[in-house]
């Protein structure tokens, strides 16, 4: 008996033990998430120098989540940079006059090419207030030297590496899995070039998506091209013979080709900064990160404001329901743009879109308030790195519609998908089904089976009728008829440069174009800014997030690059009715 009580204290001893550690680490990570929501007064000294690096992914906003850079490894956070914040921040800066200029700590960019295009803007808005800027990698993606060509100089380590040589497109296709599993994708669409299903029918891209594909990454290397001849002197001709022969191995050579300045090591460029804001010290040099004077008193001395432009952010794929920071749920947006076009106070909107798109349904909800608001105020729409397919869907009924010529969009049409299981269950699991009914189409839409002629009927109807509405609301917010809508809808893909050429959007700007002309639609020479939906607050993300599920984050870390293929599934998978979808995720290296 006393050998029991002895295992059985101890036991409990070891429990007590170990709720006591799990509560300390849990009290560790409560209390690191608070201290980086609190924003420290911040006080810019002398001779700042600004430092942007864009190692966290750009989003259109800032999360509130500090989860969405929080490291478990040392349970720390990192500030994450919106884009609203970096042009806010960059405008910022211009007027400070104890900001002397910024340095470009540049490698890979974890941000769509229309977004950097935004913030290249951004900087070349800057430069007009006669501050320098200095870039500085060790390694130079195309990407990141298209947001470094802005630079007064370029600097690359000696032993670093700088990539040129055109933009490719890829495609990753399943249908090879699909057979080997005895899965039949049974797919209904509209649209020569609607490729979202082709992943699932094919082995290669078809000749029609091919097109498409080399059409917009023509026009968007093109678009590059243009950036880096006009802020580096070197004509497009010599460009594109750099890039076709492959001719940047090593860092002189980019010197020799007068894509870089400088080869120089990091103490060097230290002595560089020194020079340009007159100290001989290096204990001196203030360099302060971008986030950090994100947070400090701002420098904006306009009058006070006679009217409120709402901004409405909407990233993500586009689903019926409440959706979250990630995504576009059709109750959540159309809530926001109903407060905003209801809110007296608030004289125009700007809608955000960054969107793949997603359900038809939920678009047309979307679309039918954007509708309701532009009849009680003007209406903006901005589009970031993709506004396609459901993404187009929603920002068509705007007064005007600004892009990116990096901006992916169109893919006007819209497509349904399927599965036939029915050999996967039987051959591969030993599964079978069997049932009754009482009406003949009792199990429609069915995945243990194939479809009949006459349900396929039925869906190619439901598919008809939707791209019909679609094309038809296109054609009634662009003002073009709808048989122009239908030539150049059928799901093809469209640059922002193209779009523009064919009348899909009105002008080329970003974020704070797009406000200003909400601005002089509503006649506004003073406004403050109204951002919607309202993120929810630091505290209540992080107690619903510890008591969630964040395999996300962990899988993100664990996948790395491959982690787009495995949300890509994922969002396949949960599709449900008819899509109005991106024919794949796009990403510009």
């Amino acid at each position: 008996m006393r050998e029991f009580f002895k295992f059985m204290f101890a036991s409990m001893l070891g429990f007590i033990l170990a709720s006591l550690v799990v509560f300390v680490i849990f009290f560790a990570i409560v209390a690191s998430l608070i201290s980086f929501t609190k924003k420290e007064t911040v006080i810019v000294p002398d001779k700042t120098i600004l430092m942007l690096s864009l190692d966290t992914p750009v989003n259109d906003r800032a999360p509130e989540s500090p989860f969405s850079t929080f490291n478990f490894n040392d349970m720390s956070a990192s500030r994450q940079l919106g884009l609203d914040e970096i042009l806010s921040t960059l405008k910022n800066a211009a007027k400070d006059d104890k900001v002397k200029g910024i340095y470009l700590d540049l490698s890979v960019i974890p941000a769509g090419i229309a977004t950097v295009e935004e913030i290249r803007n951004g900087l070349l808005e800057f430069k007009k207030s006669g501050k320098f800027i200095v870039s500085y990698s060790e390694t130079y993606t195309q990407k990141s030297y298209y947001l470094a060509s802005v630079a007064d100089k370029i600097c690359l380590n000696p032993a670093g590496s700088m990539e040129f040589k055109g933009i490719s497109g890829e495609v990753v296709f399943f249908k090879g899995m699909l057979d080997k599993l005895d899965i039949e994708a049974q797919v209904i669409r509209h649209g020569k070039f609607k490729s979202a299903v082709e992943p699932f029918l094919l082995d290669k891209m078809s000749e029609a998506s091919k097109v498409q594909t080399l059409s917009y990454v023509t026009a968007i290397w093109d678009q590059v091209l243009k950036g880096i001849s006009e802020s580096r002197k070197i004509s497009r001709e010599q460009l594109t013979q750099i890039a076709d022969k492959l001719m940047v191995h090593t860092p002189q050579d980019a010197v020799d080709l007068k894509l870089v300045d400088k080869l120089m090591y990091k103490d060097e460029l230290i002595e560089e900064l020194k020079t340009r804001v007159g100290i001989s010290d290096a204990n001196d040099l203030k360099i302060m990160k971008f986030g950090k004077y994100a947070d400090a008193p701002s420098k904006n001395d306009s009058p006070a404001s006679s009217g409120k432009i709402a901004v409405i952010f909407a990233t993500g794929n586009i689903v019926s329901g409440e959706g979250d920071d990630n995504s576009i749920g059709s109750e959540r947006i159309s809530k926001a743009i109903r407060k905003a076009r209801l809110d007296e106070s608030v004289k125009a909107i700007v809608l955000r879109v960054n969107s793949p798109g997603g359900s038809a349904l939920a678009s047309d909800v979307i679309w039918r308030e954007v509708v309701l608001a532009k009849k009680a105020k003007p209406v903006v729409a901005s589009m970031g790195d993709v506004a396609a397919s459901g993404g187009y869907y929603i920002s068509c009924a705007a007064n005007k519609i600004y892009a990116s010529p990096n901006t992916i969009t169109g893919s006007i049409g819209v497509f349904g998908i399927v599965p036939n299981m029915q050999q996967f269950f039987n051959q591969k699991l030993g599964i079978t089904f069997d049932g009754v009914k009482t009406n003949t189409y009792a199990d429609y839409i069915p995945v243990t089976r194939p479809m009949s002629a006459e349900e396929k009927g039925f869906l190619t109807r439901d598919i008809e009728n939707i791209y019909t509405t679609f094309i038809t609301h296109v054609s009634e917010g662009r003002k073009m008829p709808v048989a122009s809508i239908d030539s150049i809808g059928q799901g093809r893909v469209w640059s922002g440069t193209d779009a523009k050429k064919i009348g899909l959007i009105d002008e080329f700007g970003g974020l704070p174009d797009a406000v200003k002309e909400a601005a002089k639609l509503a006649n506004l020479k003073n406004y403050r800014l109204m951002e919607l939906p309202v993120q929810k607050d630091p505290f209540t993300q992080i107690f619903e997030a510890l008591s969630g599920d964040n395999t996300s984050i962990l899988l993100k870390k664990e996948l790395g690059p491959s982690y787009g293929i495995y949300q890509y599934l994922k969002n396949m998978s949960q599709l449900n009715g008819v899509q109005a979808l991106m024919p794949y995720d796009i990403e510009v290296r």
